[in-house]
């Protein structure tokens, strides 16, 4: 089905004239307030509401000069999507911060305070979920999850607003998601969470995915620590495998990696040949500038962003030149 006249302007307001989605993602919340008080030696409570806006001001100003979008949060990120650049459109986060830890299954939550509507009237172009799934959880935990992204694409769908849901897979025994073994199990969960929700009942219009390797145990690939869970042809092989399945344009995202293991993660994608549309890209960014930030202050930021955040977000826009419009699939 064809993205609606409303939905199409949005998604060529989050993309570049190629068609190609080249967004930056600022809308850490809990994970960046640990970050900040673990760099200044300080309680997470420690960190104002002020320095969490100031820090997110920063990145905002600096990279979407370079960037096609922004992804923020409604909590700390609207004076952030003010301080975008005029280039950049805005998607916002609905989702609350984590997950529910108090049951088994990673359940999701919305912001209470805020709507579908709400982000449609704060002038953004597009409604971001990011939920934790994995085929291989309890069925009922994922039913719940089912009917949750349903609820949310409906939503989007009654104020013609474009839906980016993120899914990051996880193990529910409760292993290691960096470990050679959950590597292995990876292609697996990226290429199921990607046929599931590419079916028409979700209404979602972009998938943002993981890739569906971990390019630190490609045999030979320029991040690999010496553990091999697929040579670098098996690689090239799943990138395929999980394109093919999606029916929905998908982006991938950066997952907190490393700016080299994200590049070298593109490369294998381009070098598949993969159809995939672009990138949400934000710690890869960004992330060493957060001890600069919280020892040298606001101005010490900017100068880093400015040269080499600069450097790291050209970096990527280097390696999603392979990419292809979000029209090719969304026709």
């Amino acid at each position: 089905m064809s993205l609606s006249a409303g939905k199409q302007k949005h998604m060529d307001a989050l993309s570049n004239k190629e068609g190609v989605i080249a967004a930056a993602a600022m809308d850490q919340r809990g994970s960046l307030q640990k970050s900040l008080a673990s760099a200044k030696g300080v309680d997470k409570s420690h960190i104002t509401d002020e320095m969490m806006q100031e820090f997110k001001v920063a990145v905002s100003k600096v990279l979407t000069p370079h960037a096609s979008a922004i992804l923020l949060d409604p909590e700390w990120g609207l004076p952030a999507a003010k301080a975008r650049s005029k280039n950049a459109g805005l998607l916002l986060a609905y989702e609350a911060s984590g997950y529910d830890n108090t049951q088994p299954g990673r359940l999701p939550d919305l912001l209470p305070h805020v709507s579908a509507k709400r982000i449609y009237d704060w002038g953004a172009d597009a409604v971001k979920i990011l939920i934790y799934y994995t085929p291989f959880d309890d069925p009922k935990v994922n039913d719940i999850k089912h009917a949750f992204i349903e609820r949310i694409g409906a939503e989007c769908e009654s104020y013609d607003i474009p839906f980016f849901l993120e899914f990051i897979g996880y193990d529910p025994k409760g292993g290691d998601e960096k470990a050679l073994e959950y590597a292995k199990a990876k292609p697996e969960i990226v290429t199921a969470s990607m046929v599931e929700f590419s079916k028409p009942q979700y209404k979602v219009d972009v998938l943002k995915v993981e890739v569906p390797v971990n390019a630190e145990y490609v045999e030979g690939s320029s991040v690999y620590k010496g553990q091999k869970a697929y040579t670098r042809q098996e690689a090239l092989e799943y990138f395929r495998k999980a394109a093919d399945v999606a029916t929905k344009p998908f982006i991938y995202l950066s997952a907190g990696v490393s700016n080299a293991q994200f590049i070298e993660s593109l490369n294998m994608a381009s070098e598949s040949g993969t159809d995939f549309s672009g990138v949400l890209c934000g710690r890869a960014t960004w992330k060493e500038g957060i001890p600069v930030y919280a020892k040298q202050g606001m101005k010490a930021l900017e100068d880093w962003l400015s040269d080499t955040g600069v450097k790291n977000i050209n970096a990527v826009n280097d390696a999603i030149k392979s990419a292809k419009s979000w029209k090719h699939k969304a026709a």
